[in-house]
């Protein structure tokens, strides 16, 4: 995981010293961390707290890099819906689930219980988010409730993470938390 920071580290940083990339990378690591297989591999949480929290402290302005995170996160949700849609159980046959069936047990007793409410949730806790789309697509959640919600709770955390963090490190910059 050490490898992961310091890589992370490193695009933060490329992030504050070539900001017209700013928000291609931020939509693609949103896009990544909600697709269901790369989404083990992508620790977007992490990156748009440390790169908002940059962001905002550096003057970058937040709400279209928060737009991008919120876009990358609805096209990827949408993507493991349609490979749900598209796969049908035969998901279970496929990496990850394949080496660990109980995370697509658990996503889909999740979204039994909770229904269109689990694609709000799942955008915001990590075990959900690799799982709860593509559940949606494989029991055909009807196109346009899975897509209001989707869209809903993808604005929401694109907009909690990276702006939150953003307006945080402005309010502490500003109020010279940061600079003791």
């Amino acid at each position: 995981m050490a490898q992961l920071d310091l890589w992370m580290h490193a695009l933060v940083t490329f992030m504050r010293d070539n900001q017209e990339w700013a928000i291609p990378i931020v939509f693609l690591v949103a896009l990544c961390e909600c697709i269901a297989i790369l989404s083990w591999l992508v620790p977007a949480t992490v990156f748009f707290t440390a790169f908002g929290a940059v962001a905002g402290a550096s003057g970058l302005q937040l709400a279209p890099l928060a737009i991008a995170a919120a876009a990358g996160s609805g096209v990827g949700f949408w993507l493991s819906y349609w490979a749900g849609q598209m796969l049908g159980p035969r998901v279970q046959n496929y990496w990850p689930f394949n080496r660990n069936p109980e995370m697509l047990a658990r996503g889909h007793a999740f979204f039994e219980r909770w229904g269109i409410a689990s694609i709000l949730i799942g955008h915001f806790f990590g075990p959900l988010r690799a799982v709860v789309a593509i559940v949606a697509g494989i029991v055909k959640m009807p196109f346009w409730p899975f897509q209001i919600a989707n869209w809903l709770a993808s604005f929401a955390w694109g907009f909690a993470l990276l702006y939150g963090a953003g307006r945080l490190a402005e309010m502490a910059t500003q109020g010279g938390f940061l600079s003791r």
